[in-house]
């Protein structure tokens, strides 16, 4: 084992999300299966039973039209965990291109392309996707995905360039100048594989950070479009009969809460481990 997993492995708190985040994925990816042998699924409607507490039949209970809020909660994380997965990929390509490409060029492409991203951070991001979101009026997933990666990748591109900064002038990028490598192959083959660590490491920090997005934009009806549920969804009906049915929002609002601190631990113990810096 490298000394960066066993600094990891002696983070309990990193060991303990990871172990969470296992359990629900694995019940995100296989519990709607399991349920469906026993009958239960997310979209069959029993509107004569409705909105009932927890109970053996169904142990988060079930919502206004009688759906099963055990089942809508595990898909509705499959969705989530996935959206923000993919958002956090395509934050991951874009930082790591922008910031590789202004660190290497140097000069007035860096200076450009850095002040562009100045202009980025200083426009209200959640609103750009609000926006964007009600004048395409489209709830799709592969939207929300785009959008959400599209305002996640800045702060990646800022530390990306600074490693780049740091790596251009040493001794092995040298030599591979000299013999003529070109910027593509300097960038991609020579400096980014030795700023791996760093890059992974904040890269795991964008999930959390996407999946709260989806879940703020779910939250205001503009996420994942009914029937089909994400935990912002599931939270947004959850609060809006709070003070009635109060198992509507307890369930899923929790696990969504744990989910997503289990993954900040992790991106923390990812970053006390493998940062050089830290």
């Amino acid at each position: 084992m490298s000394p960066g997993w066993r600094r990891f492995s002696r983070n309990r708190a990193a060991v303990v999300g990871a172990g969470f985040i296992g359990l629900v994925l694995l019940l995100t990816l296989i519990g709607p299966m399991v349920a469906a042998g026993l009958g239960l699924d997310a979209t069959t409607q029993h509107v004569l039973l409705g909105p009932a507490p927890p109970s053996l039949a169904h142990p988060l209970g079930t919502d206004a039209l009688g759906r099963d809020l055990m089942v809508r909660t595990m898909e509705g994380g499959r969705v989530a965990l996935r959206v923000g997965l993919l958002a956090a990929v395509v934050a991951l390509v874009v930082g790591v291109t922008w910031g590789g490409v202004a660190g290497l060029a140097g000069g007035r492409i860096d200076a450009a392309m850095m002040r562009l991203v100045d202009v980025f951070y200083s426009l209200p991001q959640t609103v750009f996707v609000i926006v964007v979101m009600a004048v395409i009026s489209s709830r799709s997933e592969l939207l929300l995905v785009g959008l959400i990666g599209a305002i996640s990748w800045l702060t990646l591109a800022r530390i990306v360039r600074a490693q780049v900064l740091a790596l251009r002038a040493s001794d092995h990028v040298l030599a591979a100048r000299s013999v003529g490598a070109g910027f593509g192959r300097l960038l991609f083959r020579h400096i980014l594989p030795n700023a791996a660590g760093t890059i992974v490491v904040y890269a795991a920090l964008l999930i959390p950070g996407a999946m709260l997005q989806e879940a703020f934009l779910s939250f205001l009806g503009l996420g994942i479009a009914p029937p089909r549920a994400s935990w912002g969804t599931l939270v947004q009906e959850g609060a809006a009969q709070l003070v009635v049915y109060p198992w509507l929002l307890a369930g899923p609002g929790v696990i969504m809460a744990l989910t997503i601190f289990a993954l900040n631990f992790v991106g923390d113990g990812l970053r006390d481990a493998f940062d050089p810096k830290s």
